[in-house]
Formats: structure tokens, sequence, C-alpha cells
């Protein structure tokens, strides 16, 4: 059976992931997790204002800031390719 698994090092990102990584990546990753409490707390007070098709709009926010605040650390700790080392 052949391994179609790509090795650490065997391919690079190209030149805008990097440069958009490279901005991305000044942003503290603390700030992530305010963006995602900020959108439950928004998407409460929706709730309590009878209006809930904007609250659970504000409320699906949070999953993609976590996601982004993930992102965001395993390209400071690793790098955008993997072959770059701190």
């Amino acid at each position: 059976m052949t391994d179609y698994r790509v090795s650490q090092g065997e391919v690079q990102e190209d030149q805008i992931t990097a440069a958009i990584e490279k901005v991305t990546a000044q942003v503290p990753s603390s700030a992530y997790l305010a963006l995602a409490i900020g959108s439950m707390a928004v998407s409460v007070g929706f709730q309590a204002a009878k209006k809930p098709h904007s609250a659970l709009f504000v409320g699906q926010w949070a999953a993609p800031f976590l996601i982004l605040g993930i992102y965001n650390k395993l390209v400071k700790l690793h790098g955008s390719d993997g072959t770059t080392h701190a």
C-alpha cells in the first residue's frame, strides 16, 4: 500500500500564507478568547432583548474565534510550514 502522507519540510507554504501568518501571529492568543467570550455575552444580551435570531447569529461566532485562536497558537509554536525553528 502506498503512503501518501506529506513529511515535515517536504512542502512549503506560499508567500501570501506566510505574510498573513506573520501579521496575525502578532495578535495575542488571549484576544481570540476575549472575542469568543464577548460574542457569547452579546448573544446573551440579544436573547434578553427578545431578539433570538440575532442571538443565535452572534452566538455562533464563538467557535470560529476559538478555532482561529488555536490556529494562531499552532503557527506561533510550529511555523507556517513546519520548517521554521524558533
